[in-house]
């Protein structure tokens, strides 16, 4: 028994190594196929097909899937027709497993293994770690079924089995349980398969097997949308919903379907492949044209979230796009610009609060850099996670530049809420600036929130030109911060009230926009630096660089 469980184990690891490398090396091109899908209910059930027989996972498959109909770039219909593909397309990958191809199984774990220690690009490496999957799989398979063989003695199995086989329910139960808990239909139906080819498992009791391993399927998607938005949860309801209504429609014909299939092949795994894809099928061929009832269904069963736009809450985070890294440093990309969109917005309000000292809109310049906050330790905690992935060199170059720019921004919220406590002071006091001082620090402020929406250029850009302008701009900023300084100085030794009276504002003004521009052109070095032209930058006092 013991040796089983490791033969379950090893097929598991060997199907999740598969899985990752296919999805690293080919899923950028799954999701573009996915997305093409959505016009033609048919093609989209194609599409399921092609993909999950590529990934040999359909709850993968699922996942992306609720991924792309939470943020609104499917429907519920086309993307429950993707589903009913994916579940076919998992039929297919057990089709071709069910043959005996274990002397495949060492010419793939060689050949995969030599693959990915030797290739230096991604792609070659992580389809070398498909091959080894797929070895590692077809090895495991060849062990479960000879270690199963002794289990045909064994009177307290033939006892169990024997129960099962009389109680099609618990059967269903027990397969959906262990589904759940492997995360895999594929490696369920493959268990099974196995089990009845060595005789373990009577052949009249793998079809309510094969069945709840089919309801099993549908849980871990289920479970993994849980905390997602109510159009990413129809799509892993509403196929459990064709799973359970097939389940039922089917178990009062199994008496029929029996010869059906001894009559193609009496082999054992045959008959237990054999089911298990034309259930699929015709779990396809009856559902594809009900898509948009199912659909309304689903929409009635989980409405639409009513729920005001909370800028707190991230929106381009997808969860379920960390095995594919750059798609998921696509997501931390999109998510730091918002923030970045947002920094800009409170350092373009500030100047208004720092001249009027409104306390609405200071109450609303705090409550921006909340959000900030909040969205900066969610991009912190989703790059941390896909930093655990096997990332390549550009890529890891990537995240850490997503960290350091998110930081700065984090930074740079910061600064503007010290400049609203500041705002908050002046308007205490009831002192006012100097025009020439508020001329000099309109112009400051200007043009730093000028070179901030550089940055965020250079930021999804990574252009050269922009970083080598932006760093060029150090030496203005650094000239209008004295001018301005030495201006302010000339004012108080002419003794003039006003300036007098906001000395201390006005130098702590100048202050913090400095330190705002420090982080403003901090996106610019790493630019430079793989550019090469680090070396050739003019030196600079008085500004950091970090």
């Amino acid at each position: 028994m013991i040796s089983l469980i490791g033969a379950v184990a090893l097929l598991l690891w060997g199907m999740r190594m598969v899985r990752t490398g296919v999805t690293r090396a080919f899923g950028s091109d799954l999701r573009q196929a996915i997305g093409k899908s959505v016009a033609n209910r048919f093609r989209a059930l194609m599409i399921g097909v092609a993909v999950t027989a590529v990934l040999q996972s359909s709850t993968a498959t699922a996942l992306m899937i609720a991924s792309f109909a939470g943020r609104g770039l499917i429907a519920t219909a086309p993307a429950l027709a993707v589903m009913l593909g994916a579940d076919v397309g998992t039929t297919l990958v057990a089709q071709v497993l069910s043959f005996d191809m274990s002397w495949a199984s060492p010419l793939l774990i060689v050949g995969g293994f030599v693959t990915h220690s030797l290739s230096t690009n991604s792609r070659p490496r992580q389809l070398g770690r498909t091959a080894l999957g797929l070895g590692i799989m077809l090895l495991a398979l060849s062990l479960i079924v000879s270690t199963a063989e002794p289990l045909r003695q064994s009177q307290v199995l033939r006892d169990l089995i024997g129960s099962v086989a009389d109680e099609a329910l618990i059967a269903i139960i027990i397969a959906a349980l262990l589904t759940w808990l492997a995360h895999s239909s594929l490696a369920v139906v493959l268990l099974i398969m196995s089990l009845a080819s060595s005789g373990a498992i009577p052949t009249e009791a793998t079809f309510a097997l094969v069945i709840g391993a089919n309801i099993g399927g549908t849980l871990p998607p289920i479970l993994a949308t849980m905390a997602e938005g109510q159009e990413a949860r129809r799509v892993p309801f509403g196929n459990a919903a064709f799973k359970i209504t097939g389940a039922l429609l089917i178990l009062p014909l199994l008496g029929f379907i029996d010869p059906w299939l001894q009559s193609l092949s009496p082999d054992p795994a045959r008959v237990v492949v054999n089911f298990h894809t034309f259930f699929n099928i015709a779990l396809a061929l009856v559902f594809i044209l009900a898509t948009d009832l199912v659909a309304k269904l689903m929409a009635r069963f989980l409405p639409d979230d009513i729920i005001a736009n909370d800028e707190m809450t991230p929106r381009h985070l997808d969860t379920n796009a960390f095995e594919v890294p750059n798609l998921a440093l696509s997501s931390a990309t999109l998510e730091t610009l918002r923030i970045g969109e947002t920094v800009e917005n409170m350092l373009r309000e500030s100047l208004v609060i720092l001249e009027t000292g409104n306390a609405s809109r200071a109450k609303e310049v705090r409550l921006m850099d909340n959000s900030v906050d909040k969205l900066y330790e969610a991009v912190k905690l989703y790059v941390s996670k896909v930093m655990r992935q096997e990332l390549d060199e550009t890529e890891s170059l990537r995240a850490s530049d997503i960290l350091t720019y998110a930081t700065n921004l984090e930074h740079i919220g910061d600064i503007v809420e010290n400049l609203m406590q500041m705002a908050q002071k002046k308007d205490k006091n009831r002192v006012q600036f100097s025009v020439s001082g508020l001329q000099d620090l309109t112009l400051l402020h200007e043009q730093v929130t000028d070179n901030l929406k550089i940055s965020l250029s250079i930021f999804m850009s990574g252009d050269v030109k922009l970083a080598r302008r932006l760093i060029s701009q150090k030496r203005k900023i650094i000239a209008l911060e004295r001018a301005s300084a030495e201006r302010h100085m000339a004012r108080l030794r002419e003794g003039r009230l006003e300036s007098i009276e906001t000395s201390a504002l006005h130098m702590d003004i100048l202050r913090d926009l400095k330190r705002i521009h420090s982080h403003v052109v901090a996106v610019a070095y790493p630019v430079l630096e793989r550019a090469g032209e680090m070396d050739a930058l003019p030196k600079h006092s008085g500004e950091q660089t970090t």
